[in-house]
């Protein structure tokens, strides 16, 4: 277990280096919010580094894909209806595909990256150590969390992770593990990335009773978008660009959002900044809107392409803005908050109902931001409302959704076991 959270630790900085230094490269800067490199390059040069990355990782994936078929490089799968075995040469390269693709503005979550080498590592050493199918899974599921608790500085959030949706069960066995790893790989990824939250600068927002309203009446229709949002991730995933196809889908679909882009540059990465923005009450209702239909599109369009990626920051930021539009549309009748307070109540109540982990989705938001706190209330409400609307509706989630159809057309028990 300490062996695997230093590794999940010291490969996640390691592919952060990675997506850093490609995004400076890429839009010319050298300091700052990837939006402000972006806004900042000219519309050519949006438009020419995505199509660079469109030709690099359709040509990069593959060749990946076709010289290490077969190998496992799906950590969910291998955790759910696998052994536990995953491929570490398949599992670096695809890693590091990611991560340049996402530098050079590919909107794909950066996390999936640190999060698969922290389980390939694991499923290494499992090896090494002889331990059996059920010990292999949960190491695996272990420093799966760790990577993802240390790229983002979350490790009570990265625990929970592994717990509630890795494995599907919260218990003493299961926790302590994966608390260990996650605080471990968080420490250890200290050596290269700061010791702070991910969100910098939130303010610290109250509760009111406009808030709490809101909250009741946004849970219901936030589920209805994230159910919406599962489905159209998992339509994509089942129909995405398959043998020479996705040579060459990733330049169209790259392109498109390059084109996008030079009126949104928002839209560019994996929309942490874009969330910052909404947390900080920044955008008009128009603005947030706009990136509200658009962050879902250019998502999916990008996975639909072979792209390989995470998730989790492109849901929540559609999670803030969502709810700071809304925000800003009931404050009109009931002035109350400030649409940040609503962007992150938003973004817990999504990144909750799409996860299909109502825990995971709120000890984010708080770890995230290190505020909210006094939000805790309608936090909660909202984002078991939105869990339940999302769960009654399909019962997938943004991880099971993406997994290969099965023969009775039922997901793999999210539990491989428990320990």
């Amino acid at each position: 277990m300490i062996l695997a959270g230093t590794a999940a630790g010291l490969l996640g900085a390691a592919m952060m280096a990675i997506l850093f230094n490609v995004q400076y490269a890429a839009f010319g800067y050298h300091s700052g919010s990837l939006q402000h490199g972006v806004e900042h390059a000219s519309g050519l040069r949006r438009v020419a580094s995505l199509l660079i990355a469109g030709v690099f990782g359709g040509v990069a994936w593959y060749l990946l894909r076709r010289y290490t078929r077969g190998e496992p490089s799906e950590i969910d799968e291998a955790i759910w209806s696998g052994d536990g075995k995953l491929s570490f040469r398949r599992s670096l390269g695809t890693s590091v595909i990611s991560e340049v693709v996402i530098g050079m503005g590919a909107s794909i979550g950066r996390e999936a990256a640190p999060k698969l080498m922290g389980g390939a590592c694991a499923s290494m050493l499992a090896g090494w150590g002889g331990l059996s199918t059920q010990q292999r899974r949960l190491l695996v599921a272990c420093a799966g969390g760790a990577g993802l608790a240390a790229v983002y500085n979350v490790p009570l959030a990265g625990a929970l992770f592994t717990a509630e949706l890795l494995i599907g069960s919260i218990t003493l066995p299961v926790m302590l593990p994966a608390l260990a790893c996650s605080w471990i790989a968080t420490a250890t990824a200290w050596i290269y990335l700061p010791n702070r939250p991910t969100y910098i600068g939130i303010p610290d927002y109250h509760f009111s009773g406009s808030l709490m309203t809101w909250s009741l009446l946004a849970g219901p229709f936030i589920g209805l978008m994230a159910a919406g949002y599962i489905r159209l991730i998992g339509w994509v995933s089942h129909h995405r660009a398959r043998g020479k196809r996705a040579l060459f889908a990733p330049v169209a679909a790259f392109g498109v959002l390059g084109v996008i882009g030079i009126w949104y540059p928002q839209l560019f990465g994996n929309g942490l900044d874009m969330a910052r923005d909404a947390f900080l009450g920044v955008g008009s209702i128009g603005l947030l809107f706009a990136l509200f239909a658009l962050k879902p599109l250019v998502t999916s369009m990008c996975l639909g392409s072979g792209a390989s990626g995470g998730l989790f920051t492109p849901t929540l930021s559609i999670g803030a803005v969502l709810g700071g539009a809304l925000g800003m549309v009931w404050n009109l009748a009931w002035p109350g908050s400030p649409s940040g307070a609503f962007a992150m109540v938003g973004a817990a109540a999504m990144i909750g109902a799409a996860m299909q982990a109502p825990l995971s989705g709120l000890a984010l938001v708080l770890e995230l931001t290190h505020r909210g706190f006094a939000l805790m209330v309608p936090m909660m409400a909202a984002t078991l409302i939105a869990t339940l609307v999302a769960f009654y509706i399909d019962g997938y989630s943004i991880y099971s959704a993406r997994l290969p159809a099965y023969p009775d057309s039922t997901p793999p028990a999210a539990d491989p076991g428990g320990p």
